[in-house]
């Protein structure tokens, strides 16, 4: 039986559609109410005693020497608070990052955060991130970490499943990334870590697997990369071979949007999607679903599944509002406005007009009856920051992003279309 429009209007009045749930990820805040300054110090390859079969490093980091001494640290450290507003300077972190940092001899491992520390002795550093292999994390490795207080371990899983590992060259098994994450957490340090897509012999099917198994871990944040074929990596000969077929653009961005709702769904942030872009990159790409602006596909995928389920239900000459955060703008509209035509290609698209509100949360909609919002501001703005019980649940969705992500092979569609409704 069809809902009246005074039913639908009634049900609108609160709902929103979300990927909500109790552990839905807040935004991080600084002191300052700023972006933390990370000062970046790249170290590619140093340390790393496997080169895996995906990688290039002195293409991602746009960086082919690593840094050399205590002194040229210190230099950088430097002319990077020199030259950075005092109110980014609020919070600042130093972080190495491109090489295996607990795989270095522990003497090199030692000269390299000393140089840290008079900057953290008179507060203008106030905390050490690096990045490292699942299998180079002990208890004497991790003593030395705790000595020169770092903070934070970024663990390079790349995937949960043994034979996606194997087929990388890894050189480790999905146990070594369990205990590397267990040892971490045991010493309070904060654990990130990092998922590539489309790696060989990663279907849908595993990409699930490892998700769960990555939720079990409970790590503070994960990035998500897709796999790209970079000149001078091992992925690279095995690609002219015939052997790997890199994801197309639209199954990666499925298969990262599948993750970034899981995971927020469970309180676990992904702080990045995709590859920073840089010109050594450009450079180095030979094949693969390199985006630079691939997480804004992922959110304006993300939002046009919220966006055409909350729609689902409204009826034809319905007047109703859709209220989006003001900074999101953008990926509800999609790339060159993919999202929009799409949704006029379903017919939804005159069934609301568009409104924002500062107070919204970030990538959530809310449904409200046209004449709810029009100058109402305070009512509005309560209204957006509460949770009322029409949000819809990720468990709700999972189902259809399930589906989606799955059968997404999007080498003739807009990597923003999502399959479901």
């Amino acid at each position: 039986m069809k809902e009246t429009a005074r039913a639908i209007s009634a049900k609108a009045e609160g709902a929103s559609a979300a990927f909500f749930c109790p552990g839905k990820v807040e935004p991080e805040v600084r002191p300052s109410g700023n972006m933390a300054l990370i000062i970046p110090i790249f170290i590619p390859h140093e340390g790393c005693p496997h080169r895996c079969l995906f990688c290039n490093q002195h293409s991602i980091s746009d960086q082919s020497a690593p840094v050399e001494s205590g002194p040229e640290i210190e230099t950088t450290i430097q002319t990077w608070l020199a030259r950075t507003r005092p109110a980014r300077r609020a919070w600042v972190e130093v972080a190495f990052y491109g090489g295996s940092f607990t795989c270095l001899p522990l003497a090199r491992q030692d000269e390299l955060l000393a140089a840290v520390r008079p900057f953290r002795q008179q507060g203008m550093v106030h905390g050490i991130r690096l990045s490292t292999r699942p299998d180079a994390i002990d208890g004497q490795r991790l003593d030395l970490l705790a000595r020169h207080q770092v903070g934070m371990v970024e663990l390079g899983a790349q995937s949960c499943d043994d034979e996606v590992l194997r087929r990388s060259g890894r050189g480790h098994d999905a146990a070594a990334i369990a205990t590397a994450a267990r040892l971490i957490r045991e010493r309070d340090i904060r654990l990130g870590l990092q998922l590539m897509l489309g790696l060989p012999g990663e279907n849908f099917r595993i990409l699930r697997r490892t998700a769960d198994a990555v939720i079990r871990l409970r790590p503070d944040f994960v990035r998500i990369y897709p796999a790209l074929v970079l000149r001078g990596s091992g992925l690279e000969t095995l690609y002219h071979q015939g052997g790997y077929r890199p994801l197309s653009l639209g199954r990666a961005v499925a298969w990262a949007a599948y993750l970034k709702k899981r995971f927020d769904c469970e309180g676990i942030r992904v702080v990045r999607m995709g590859l920073q872009p840089t010109a050594a990159l450009e450079r180095a790409l030979v094949a693969g679903p390199h985006h630079p602006a691939f997480g804004q596909l992922v959110l304006a995928r993300l939002m046009l599944a919220q966006t055409r389920r909350l729609l689902a239900g409204v009826p034809d000459g319905g007047r109703f509002a859709l209220v989006i955060a003001d900074q999101d703008q953008s990926i509800f509209r999609g790339p060159q406005s993919a999202n929009l035509n799409r949704l006029r290609q379903l017919g939804l698209l005159d069934r609301f007009v568009l409104r924002t509100d500062p107070a919204q949360p970030r990538q959530t909609l809310r449904l409200v009856p046209e004449n709810a919002v029009a100058g109402d501001g305070g009512s509005r703005r309560k209204k957006a920051s509460s949770r009322p019980a029409g949000w819809l649940s990720c468990i709700d969705q999972h189902q259809d992003f399930d589906r989606a992500a799955a059968a997404d092979n999007s080498a003739n569609s807009h990597p923003c279309s999502a399959s479901t409704t």
